[in-house]
């Protein structure tokens, strides 16, 4: 399908660069700074969308000077920019980098972090708004907010902001979830804290949004009168990659389902909203995770398959079994796929079941949402060639290659009534050209202007693990069946193809 003539409404007009701010990343010597944050805050003083009067000030344990500070995110924006970096547009920001040097637990950090935001004040013309960035581990989170708000760093006025980023993974469970949100809350106002989902920042989940309440063909059919069932699929060719220690206590549930595949899931599924006001998207997500039926744990051996890759090969490279990683037990029964069965309860989608899957070391890299509409009754083809209907597929991929496709089924030419799929298909970097970005810049923005409608609030962080945590509970106290059970650069274990092939159904077949 391609572009034309097709005009293009232009949305720039309204985008201007946020007010005077400071960004404190706590985590700054980590990897997420210097391979996401600093390449997405270049990406946005490129495009004219950071305020003059900006600042960055790092925070971390490393002894170093502000100096090393600057060389070292000079050498790093070299590495892991998206685009190539323009010193006329590196060296104003590189001039605006401070470091602070302490630990995250410590009152000291915060007194010297206090005197230092008065300086970059004085220095940069920032006037006392205050984004800080958790970038670290979740076992921080409680202990940064708490001496925030004891050395005053979070109080707001008519003429000052204070917001905070948190990272996944918000809580390990549902009691975790409730009690991190009853810590920070007593410190933050909602409207100060921002849950971070990278998923949220790609163009192609935005569009969902778009594409079914924009457009009078989707929305009519978007139903269980038309739809057979969804496919959700989060499939990764990487395996732990040196992170076996946080893998071991997390998981792919922990790490992938509660959180990204459940965003996925409230934005195809969602009713529309009466606006696209922060409060009223997640009105409608928090009433969608509220629909879903949690599995009772009889429920979980049926509706609920989880696994663990063994050694194989992954794009021609030998590639370790998972217990073989490093800092893995020898035993792991730590699962690295799962894939689900859920229904959702409501007078939408009664009776349209939900698939989801997720893992590391499978066949390709894809995300995307596959949804196959219900077939037309076949009392016209009986007598004819055709022994079955060609399924009609709407998939919306998210990466790569992002774009939204349509499968349908056409005559074959030539004399006999002989059917065959046919696609068409929508590419965004076919129409709207090639955009580097890491997924963070539009939410770093958003959070500067003070739109959380891309951020989790809390009763959708808690909705999520409300489902999740009694699959996690039933699967800690039975064994897991022969893991390691699927081999590597697979789509996954034999079990995850069962649980549609007893419906009649089978995995939508990516075909990058």
């Amino acid at each position: 399908m391609t572009a034309a003539t097709t005009p293009q409404v232009s949305v720039e007009a309204s985008i201007h660069p946020p007010e005077p701010c400071v960004i404190v990343i706590f985590g700054a010597a980590g990897d997420l700074t210097k391979r996401l944050l600093l390449p997405a805050l270049y990406n946005l003083k490129q495009s004219n969308l950071l305020p003059p009067e900006f600042a960055i000030i790092g925070v971390a344990h490393t002894p170093m000077s502000q100096d090393d500070f600057r060389s070292k995110l000079a050498q790093d924006i070299r590495q892991f920019a998206t685009i190539p970096v323009d010193v006329n547009v590196w060296q104003p920001l590189e001039q605006k980098l401070y470091y602070l040097a302490g630990e995250f637990n410590s009152d000291d950090t915060y007194h010297r972090l206090q005197d230092l935001l008065t300086q970059v004040d004085q220095d940069c013309g920032t006037k006392g708004n205050y984004l800080f960035y958790l970038a670290t581990g979740s076992n921080f989170f409680g202990d940064i907010i708490t001496q925030l708000g004891a050395a005053g760093l979070v109080r707001e006025d008519k003429d000052h902001w204070r917001r905070v980023i948190i990272e996944k993974p918000f809580g390990h469970d549902l009691d975790s979830a409730r009690a991190l949100n009853k810590s920070i809350g007593a410190v933050l106002q909602e409207k100060q804290i921002y849950r971070i989902d990278h998923y949220l920042g790609k163009e192609t989940v935005q569009n969902i949004l778009v594409f079914r309440f924009g457009n009078g063909l989707f929305e009519p059919i978007w139903n269980r009168e038309h739809i057979d069932h969804v496919q959700i699929t989060v499939a990764e060719t990487v395996g732990v990659e040196g992170r076996g220690n946080f893998y071991e206590g997390t998981g792919t549930v922990r790490d992938m389902v509660q959180n990204h595949l459940f965003q996925l899931l409230a934005m195809i599924a969602m009713e529309p909203p009466i606006s696209f006001s922060a409060d009223e998207v997640r009105d409608e997500k928090s009433k969608l995770l509220k629909s879903i039926i949690p599995l009772t744990a009889e429920d979980v051996q049926q509706f609920a398959v989880r696994g663990q890759y063994a050694a194989g090969m992954v794009k021609d490279t030998q590639v370790p079994a998972y217990r073989a990683e490093p800092r893995v037990a020898s035993d792991s029964t730590t699962e690295t796929y799962a894939a689900l069965k859920l229904n959702i309860d409501n007078w939408r989608w009664a009776g349209v079941p939900f698939y989801l899957r997720t893992g590391k070391r499978l066949a390709k890299r894809v995300t995307e949402i596959a949804i196959q509409f219900k077939q037309v009754p076949s009392l016209l083809f009986r007598q004819t060639s055709i022994a079955r209907l060609t399924p009609n597929f709407l998939t919306i991929r998210i990466q790569p290659q992002e774009g939204i496709h349509l499968q349908f089924g056409a005559k074959v030419p030539g004399p006999a009534m002989a059917m065959d799929a046919v696609k068409m298909g929508f590419c965004y970097t076919d129409y709207f050209g090639t955009i580097p970005s890491t997924g963070y810049e539009t939410l770093l923005y958003d959070c500067m202007i003070g739109d959380a409608t891309l951020f989790q609030r809390a009763d959708n962080v808690e909705l999520g693990w409300r489902v999740v945590t009694p699959i996690l509970e039933a699967w800690t106290t039975t064994s897991p069946e022969n893991f390691p059970n699927y081999v590597s650069g697979s789509w996954g274990p034999s079990a995850a193809d069962d649980l549609l092939v007893r419906d009649g159904r089978q995995w939508h077949k990516t075909d990058l």
